[in-house]
């Protein structure tokens, strides 16, 4: 979940506000206006230290800390701001996210990541966010993306995550989706995405996860419409029956259509959204078990699965994407148990 890197958050993760909040990024970007970065900057080297403080205390257990990463402005910015850390602030941080990601900053981004996990002798990963015009315009397209992937390679081992940007995307084109449509019906912007893809998740390369839903009501009573055990999830939403509301029903069907073509992980900006889309990144058990037979059968062929056949070698990549997501969020013995996940308190 991205939080302003001028406010203080120390508070909400030893309270332990958001109990599906597991990855957060504290952002010195576009969630914080230039001229408050220095202000940013300083706030999070606070954080840092009250949280340092209190696992020092025992007053926190390290496990609780949900992983923490910082949304850097530039690369000149990376540097400045990662010259106030020292190696108490180190052991907090799981990495750093970097914006408009391109053929023209990547390989100055990883040198400085390099140089930092030399420095401290600690692991911290790189998130690069593909999102600028370079991607966005078809004709530099391609040869910016292998010319990304190609610095990426270089660095394989600390990419943890390749972002894309949903939002930055849509206004190279002067368009924005609405509460009603997903990311893939906006043309130019499901264009951009399907060429991220086509390049970064090959053979599960990379992990790429899927853009932001900027749409959200601060509704903590929000109750589904429906029976629950009656309710197939999937059918429902792409055939537009309401559920909760347009803009929790809009999440749940671009989370659907994500997944269906990839993306694994989803970019939240509220907390409203943590239960939606940790629920339906869940597993269910007739998936897991798909993927189980799968990847330990050792002879090929196709075998019969929970709900059709299982051909060994086409949907072994699916099905490793499968067990990495089970392992992450989860499995559920059926789609029903999705509804008791999100309707678990968010506060």
């Amino acid at each position: 979940m991205y939080m302003p890197g001028t406010k203080n958050f120390a508070n909400a993760i030893l309270t332990k506000k958001y109990p599906g909040l597991t990855s957060m990024v504290m952002c010195f970007e576009d969630a914080c206006e230039e001229e408050r970065v220095p202000e940013a900057e300083q706030n999070s080297i606070g954080v840092l230290n009250e949280l340092s403080e209190k696992l020092e205390s025992g007053e926190m257990a390290y496990d609780d800390l949900p992983l923490i990463f910082f949304r850097v402005r530039s690369v000149e910015q990376f540097r400045h701001f990662s010259a106030l850390l020292e190696p108490k602030h180190i052991r907090l941080i799981t990495g750093f996210n970097f914006p408009k990601f391109n053929t023209s900053n990547a390989e100055a981004y990883f040198e400085h990541l390099v140089e930092l996990n030399r420095k401290f002798g600690e692991i911290l990963y790189g998130m690069p966010i593909i999102e600028d015009s370079c991607v966005a315009f078809k004709e530099t397209r391609l040869t910016e993306l292998l010319g990304i992937k190609e610095v990426l390679d270089k660095h394989h081992e600390l990419v943890l995550n390749v972002r894309v940007g949903g939002t930055d995307f849509s206004s190279c084109f002067g368009v924005r989706r609405g509460v009603n449509y997903t990311i893939y019906d906006i043309m130019t912007v499901r264009d951009c995405l399907l060429d991220i893809l086509n390049v970064f998740t090959r053979n599960n390369d990379y992990t790429v996860s899927g853009p932001v839903w900027e749409y959200f009501k601060a509704n903590k009573n929000m109750k589904f419409k429906t029976t629950l055990p009656t309710v197939s999830l999937q059918d429902t939403l792409l055939k537009r029956k309401p559920i909760i509301n347009d803009v929790v029903d809009g999440l749940m069907r671009e989370l659907i259509l994500d997944q269906a073509n990839g993306f694994m992980g989803k970019t939240c900006i509220h907390p409203t959204h943590l239960n939606y889309i940790n629920g339906m990144l869940a597993v269910t058990k007739d998936e897991y078990e798909d993927a189980y037979q799968i990847i330990h059968h050792t002879q090929g062929g196709v075998i019969k699965g929970s709900k059709g056949m299982n051909e060994i070698g086409p949907h072994y990549s699916w099905a490793e994407k499968i067990m990495m997501r089970a392992r992450a969020y989860g499995v559920l013995e059926n789609e029903s148990d999705f509804f008791a996940l999100v309707e678990a308190p968010v506060q």
